[in-house]
């Protein structure tokens, strides 16, 4: 007979995996228009704003998806909200690959979107709802290495279609394919998802105990099964009809500003701006589009591998230690990558400061940012908070997204710094996001979810008072 303690490892991790194609579709759809966009600003003769817009629509969609997630999740559960992202997505891939001019290719592209700010919320929120505390680092860490492994399989998908292909067939057709070969792994994540459960958690937010029983039982074992349950039922006894309780007054508000920071942070270090123009940056100065195309199948492998360290250590070192020395590699990353940039080096400088930086990213924010927003989080209050922390991730990322073309092409900027002017600024908000780990973000290593609330405002609660001693220490 098994332990109290054991849980169905193998089990756990097969549904997370499922739920992890959402992330893997996420990076797919995102990064796809890395290789479509030169040939789209040609075929659509798009200004410097409108080439902007074509890649940050998108994260339009995503905003408005991630904020209604939350209620999504809550009245049709976990499971069926990643079914409506699928089919989202596919709707997406088949439009904007077939769309007759620039307006279709938008509505089509949000579409995708909505389809991406779901399945942002949704995938990491079930992830972390059915698994160990002591695992869920690491299978939380699976929707970043999914959504990696889907950008990079849509570089190499991208490099196929260009390579040999003439300029003129990739404006009038080679974008089409990249956009439409979104529509297989949509249909996988479709048809897999039949096979998953729904999240125990949301089952006992809706009253359905005895379900909620049966998978916690499958998970890992009755006793346990029965433990688990009655924790959950007690952190969600103030919880009311409409899906949980008022944020604003909860008394919660500290950690939902600090889960908004640390998902805006993940943006503002400058990460999308590497994944869907790195084709573009680096074309200048590795000497055509196919090879730019190549080395940035390079900075996809390098991500997938540091994602993998990341997902190893994250629930051995903890959080905060895999934050604060990433934050640290990405400002030398763009540093170096700006240098290289700055010069107009046709070496390999500023590849290895892209490598430097993506590895950074992956082992820290990569894995970490998605882990923490989909655990800081009390039960009762964590499909409302993730979908507002994860929007204003998106439309963090949308504004750098958006910006960055528009800053790229001014002459005056262009002239003075050579296009490095942006990683720069990108550097400067590495500083940032280290003093803002440093300072308010506290270790959630082996912190079970019905405890999360407990640990996390207890810490709060110490700083005030250490405060309040500070300041009655100055006054006598």
């Amino acid at each position: 007979m098994k332990s109290s303690q054991t849980h169905d490892i193998q089990y756990v991790i097969r549904i997370c995996m499922v739920s992890a194609l959402g992330g893997l579709l996420f990076g797919y759809d995102t990064a796809v228009i890395s290789g479509a966009i030169g040939p789209l600003q040609e075929y659509f003769s798009l200004t410097p704003a409108m080439t902007g817009w074509a890649v940050s629509n998108v994260v339009v969609g995503c905003i408005i998806g991630s904020y209604f997630a939350g209620k999504l999740s809550y009245s049709t559960g976990r499971k069926n909200a990643l079914l409506i992202a699928a089919v989202l997505f596919f709707i997406s891939a088949l439009g904007s690959a077939a769309a007759s001019n620039f307006t279709w290719f938008v509505i089509y592209r949000m579409i995708g979107g909505l389809a991406v700010g779901i399945a942002s919320v949704i995938s990491p929120m079930y992830m972390s709802e059915v698994a160990p505390k002591n695992y869920r680092g690491r299978t939380v860490s699976m929707h970043q290495q999914s959504a990696v492994i889907g950008q990079t399989v849509v570089f190499f998908v991208n490099f196929l279609i260009a390579r040999g292909a003439s300029e003129l067939w990739l404006v009038d057709m080679g974008w089409r394919y990249m956009l439409g070969s979104e529509i297989i792994p949509a249909l996988m994540f479709g048809g897999l998802l039949f096979l998953i459960p729904e999240s125990p958690r949301w089952c006992v937010l809706r009253g359905r105990d005895n379900q909620a029983l049966e998978i916690l039982t499958r998970i890992s074992n009755p006793t346990h099964a029965q433990r688990t349950l009655a924790d959950i039922k007690a952190s969600m006894k103030d919880t009311g009809t409409s899906g949980g309780v008022s944020i604003l007054k909860s008394g919660l508000m500290p950690i939902v500003i600090i889960g908004i920071m640390i998902a805006s942070m993940q943006q503002i270090i400058g990460i999308n701006v590497i994944m869907y123009y790195t084709p573009e940056i680096l074309k200048p100065i590795a000497g055509g589009t196919e090879m730019a195309l190549l080395q940035t199948i390079v900075i996809g492998v390098v991500f997938i591998a540091g994602n993998s360290l990341g997902m190893y250590l994250i629930d051995k070192v903890g959080r905060l230690p895999l934050l604060k020395a990433g934050s640290i590699g990405c400002l030398i990353g763009m540093l170096m990558a700006s240098w290289g940039i700055f010069n107009q080096s046709t070496g390999y400088t500023a590849l290895f400061g892209l490598i430097i930086y993506v590895v950074s990213f992956a082992v820290s924010w990569g894995c970490c940012c998605w882990t923490l927003i989909s655990e800081i989080f009390p039960n009762r209050i964590r499909s409302q908070a993730m979908a507002i922390a994860v929007a204003a991730q998106w439309t963090t990322g949308f504004v750098v997204t958006q910006a960055f073309p528009m800053i790229n092409s001014n002459a005056w900027l262009q002239e003075q710094f050579n296009g490095a002017f942006s990683f720069w600024v990108f550097s400067l908000f590495c500083v940032f996001a280290y003093w803002f780990v440093q300072r308010y973000v506290p270790e959630t290593k082996g912190v079970s979810l019905e405890r999360m609330e407990e640990h996390f405002m207890s810490r709060y609660g110490k700083q005030k008072q250490s405060t309040a001693n500070a300041n009655l220490a100055q006054t006598s």
